[in-house]
């Protein structure tokens, strides 16, 4: 598959989970960016229910990873790949026994900070303001 010449960064990722066999725990991320140029490198990173964060490694050429959750793992774990600077997915995931539920993996995206908004507003009155002191009268 050829790559464009255009820059990854102007898309979003999206990414999915499948189980490599029947009876197997290993599961397999596949992500690739919205224009469908797989992820390559990005981090991947598993967080626990309590917060803790595991680095499982780096996705490869194709978009893809595969890593197994921790065999007594219960409740609501979160799969994040971070592809850089604007480019990052987070799969909700739960979790019996050590087995993701994956009909019921949600992707979810990260609210921005509270304040963030509060910046652009900022930054445009500010812009404004220049604009309006350069006028000639």
């Amino acid at each position: 598959m050829a790559l464009s010449g255009s820059p990854a960064s102007a898309h979003g990722i999206e990414s999915s989970i499948t189980r490599l066999e029947a009876l197997s725990s290993q599961l397999m991320l596949q992500s690739q960016f919205s224009n469908g140029e797989p992820t390559s490198d990005a981090i991947v990173r598993l967080v626990s229910p309590d917060g803790k964060a595991q680095e499982l490694g780096r996705t490869d050429a194709k978009g893809q990873l595969s890593f197994a959750l921790p065999k007594q793992a219960t409740g609501e774990w979160e799969l994040q790949v971070d592809g850089g600077p604007g480019h990052r997915d987070y799969l909700e995931m739960p979790v019996k026994s050590g087995q993701a539920q994956l009909d019921q993996i949600s992707e979810h995206r990260r609210p921005s900070h509270p304040w963030a908004w509060l910046s652009a507003v900022g930054a445009t009155a500010m812009l404004l303001g220049l604009q309006r002191i350069r006028r000639p009268r």
